[in-house]
């Protein structure tokens, strides 16, 4: 199986869970902590902006750009599709249903906290703060290629790559989304800390269902 039984994935799930939650009754009640150390950070990642570096600015717009919530649902029905057509069923409906889960999850989360955006942000970043939508969902669609995608890629090397231009993705898309003023630094962070946790509960659930869904007709031909 892609995704086997792991002892400490509940253990990983509880210190995300917690963390994340602790994080997010600082958001949501404005802690002086909290509010003191997204301001700290905001300025340290935009007090510096390299106005005059245009390819900067315009990484950090490709990247927003690319990370976009729907696009991430794109990203993620082009991997279910490649996967499909790989005899990898299974594992592609695990690939929407837990992007999907994670966007709804993180919409939930936005009407509870009611977080609202720093004041210089972009009036096309509209809605709540908390979690950053963005970051969320392409934390979700890089663990999935870690989990389902990856895996099935044969030389190492090309695996360590990908991991890493993964890992890098993920972090500069954060940054820019505190660059441009669209999130403040507690709302990526809140993001990856949830999506990560949600990822526990998902591969929890593979490792349940998949042998069981291959007794299902359509899908009893899938590797999983």
């Amino acid at each position: 199986m892609l995704i086997v039984h792991d002892s400490r994935r509940w253990q990983r799930f509880t210190i995300s869970a917690v963390a994340f939650i602790v994080l997010m009754l600082m958001v949501k009640f404005n802690a002086a902590v909290g509010t003191t150390i997204d301001a700290v950070f905001q300025s340290l990642f935009t007090s510096q902006r390299l106005e005059n570096a245009g390819w900067f600015h315009a990484l950090m717009s490709l990247l927003t750009f690319l990370g976009k919530p729907v696009l991430d649902i794109v990203w993620v029905l082009i991997i279910a599709i490649v996967m499909w057509l790989r005899r990898y069923k299974i594992p592609a409906v695990w690939a929407v249903c837990t992007i999907l889960g994670g966007d709804v999850l993180g919409t939930l989360i936005k009407h509870f906290v009611k977080r609202v955006r720093p004041a210089q942000h972009l009036a096309a970043d509209d809605g709540y703060s908390f979690p950053s939508g963005h970051v969320l969902g392409f934390f979700l669609v890089a663990g999935i290629l870690f989990l389902i995608v990856i895996p099935i890629i044969q030389k190492a090397s090309v695996r360590t790559i990908c991991q890493l231009l993964l890992i890098f993705a993920v972090f500069f898309l954060a940054v820019s989304r505190v660059y441009l003023y669209a999130h403040w630094p507690a709302d990526t962070i809140g993001a990856m800390l949830l999506a990560y946790a949600w990822l526990q509960v998902a591969e929890w659930l593979y490792v349940m269902w998949a042998p069981k869904l291959q007794q299902v007709g359509f899908l009893s031909d899938s590797a999983i």
